[in-house]
């Protein structure tokens, strides 16, 4: 049985103008890493200086471990879409 996290988490940059540029692809790159780790997202939000997200985490998986695969692969994610 899966857990249930609500996770409030502050993104590396938090530059409105950074926020509104790469916002949707944010929200698509979130949606990725979770399918490709198992995670099942029941609702998110986008704010202007930090991300909540209600989470369904299999117990295999420590939130820890998630959340830093989440914020280190989105971050490299970003980097290249910006660089592309």
């Amino acid at each position: 049985m899966d857990v249930l996290y609500h996770i409030v988490f502050t993104p590396k940059y938090r530059r409105k103008s950074i926020y509104y540029k790469i916002r949707q692809a944010l929200i698509d790159i979130f949606r990725h890493l979770c399918q490709y780790k198992g995670v099942e997202i029941i609702e998110g939000h986008m704010m202007l200086d930090h991300v909540h997200m209600l989470v369904l985490i299999p117990p295999k998986l420590s939130i820890s471990d998630f959340m830093g695969y989440l914020k280190s692969k989105s971050a490299l994610m970003i980097l290249i879409n910006t660089l592309i």
